[in-house]
């Protein structure tokens, strides 16, 4: 995947921090660390979004919904 340049505004005090990382070596260097910053904050945008939407599911419904499909597919299989 192809990389793009951006420009940011962030608070002096957290630069303070990044740079102190970066010169732990926690990180390679400014780019590396925002970059895993904003690619884990993405990841638990997107679970907190699977899991509300999980919340909306009706138990029951997806469960017959299931045992409907499955038992489709039983039919389907030879007898041994």
């Amino acid at each position: 995947m192809g990389r793009s340049k951006v420009a940011i505004t962030i608070d002096a005090g957290l630069l303070q921090q990044l740079d102190r990382l970066v010169q732990e070596d926690v990180f390679r260097n400014r780019s590396h660390a925002i970059q895993i910053a904003v690619k884990e904050k993405l990841e638990r945008v997107d679970r907190g979004r699977l899991a509300r939407k999980c919340q909306k599911l009706d138990p029951m419904f997806e469960k017959a919904l299931a045992e409907e499909g499955l038992s489709e597919e039983l039919q389907g299989w030879p007898e041994y």
